[in-house]
């Protein structure tokens, strides 16, 4: 079956390899005809993507990827169809990149006193816009310290290893309402990769409450048995199932772009949702203190 929607992409903007014309570039290619750009933590990515989406015939569907903490545990938050030009929206957000730079600059750090020498300002070059760990591992790669950017992760910036840093520890409840702040529609990234899906579902009730509209149910290499688990429990907290590959480019992730099979009807049920609350006032949304380790 070919399939046409792929809604968890990555771009330049944040730690994608491809800029969002090269990425919709490749979409075409690929055959799709529907793609969300899901940067992390910004939006600067999506008017160009918008443009070359339009000039390919391409439906895009402007989006974004919040990434949270809880406990042990990286917990990411999609939101699309968001109003992102609001300026409280991008206020708020700026402060989440931020903290990726410093995050980023302190992983530089840790590298060089540990005799690992690569620099901050050719991470900067790597990345052209905000800066993700996948930047820092191309400069180890390009440096001959590792072969490729797994091994970085593995030997170097991944969890436990010697320049790896925490992050702002924004909470998953958080990330909901702040895309909920700009109209837009949140949605539980690749939910299988959290510690379980029991797990998940004593998450569920707390994040509905804050807003959730969506659970990414078809994603990257999950099994069939994954994916009609996920189906059946976006059925039992009436949300809607959505999916994509994670796309970042080549090397980065196993699924390449378009390689996971999501339903239209997916990009169908997100544009109702959107439709009902375009045009109205969202709540405000006030971010926390970062947590201090």
């Amino acid at each position: 079956m070919h399939n046409t929607v792929d809604l968890h992409t990555h771009s330049t903007a944040s730690d994608g390899l491809y800029s969002p014309t090269i990425l919709l570039e490749k979409a075409q290619e690929a055959g799709l005809r529907v793609l969300a750009l899901t940067d992390h933590d910004t939006t600067n990515g999506l008017d160009e993507a918008a443009e070359a989406a339009r000039a390919r015939d391409i439906e895009f569907i402007p989006g974004i990827e919040i990434n949270t903490t809880v406990g042990k545990s990286e917990i990411h938050v999609l939101g699309y169809y968001l109003e992102y030009k609001r300026p409280e929206f991008q206020a708020t957000i700026k402060i989440l990149r931020d903290a990726r730079e410093l995050r980023g600059k302190r992983m530089v750090e840790l590298l060089n006193e540990n005799g690992i020498n690569i620099s901050w300002d050719r991470v900067r070059e790597l990345a052209a816009g905000a800066v993700g760990r996948p930047h820092v591992a191309q400069a180890l790669v390009e440096a001959g310290y590792v072969q490729s950017v797994a091994e970085a992760f593995e030997q170097y910036i991944g969890s436990g290893c010697i320049a790896y840093v925490p992050r702002y520890k924004l909470s998953p409840a958080d990330a909901v309402r702040l895309i909920a702040s700009a109209n837009g529609l949140p949605v539980m990234a690749h939910p299988v990769s959290l510690p379980g899906l029991d797990e998940l579902r004593n998450w569920l009730p707390e994040l509905c409450h804050a807003g959730l509209v969506g659970l990414e149910s078809y994603y990257g290499d999950y099994s069939d048995e994954d994916v009609q688990a996920l189906l059946a429990l976006a059925k039992e907290y009436n949300l809607i199932p959505t999916g994509g590959t994670d796309f970042h480019g080549p090397g980065i992730h196993p699924t390449p772009l378009g390689a996971r099979y999501v339903p239209y009807e997916s990009v169908e049920r997100l544009k109702e949702a959107a439709a009902k609350r375009k045009g109205q006032n969202p709540p405000a949304f006030t971010l926390p203190e970062p947590v201090k380790e």
